[in-house]
């Protein structure tokens, strides 16, 4: 990923989280009493993230499978509540760990 694509992940999440806000600001002059609404507009940021973020996740190692093993250690420890320090930096050992099986057998 170079300095290009982040500029651009960065500007598109922004304009996502600015548009759900001025959205609301411009067009409802009434408080949202409706939970779905004042939930998808509370998470549609969130979500965007996650999209634009995950195949990177999957795609930036050498194998997917490494990608897939920190994912699903750093979705585990996140699910057991664990900090974010120990969340990431077990998914990078881990990753760390799968790719150097992967040179060795190879």
């Amino acid at each position: 990923m170079n300095l290009a694509d982040m500029l651009i992940g960065c500007a598109v999440m922004f304009a996502v989280t600015y548009a759900t806000k001025a959205i609301g600001l411009l067009f409802v002059k009434k408080p949202i009493k409706n939970k779905y609404v004042k939930s998808f507009l509370y998470y549609l940021p969130y979500s965007v993230l996650a999209v634009m973020v995950f195949p990177t996740i999957l795609f930036s190692t050498s194998t997917i499978w490494s990608g897939v093993a920190g994912t699903l250690v750093a979705l585990v420890l996140a699910y057991f509540r664990r900090g974010l320090l120990v969340v990431s930096v077990a998914s990078i050992a881990t990753v760390f760990l799968i790719e150097m099986c992967f040179m060795l057998l190879a």
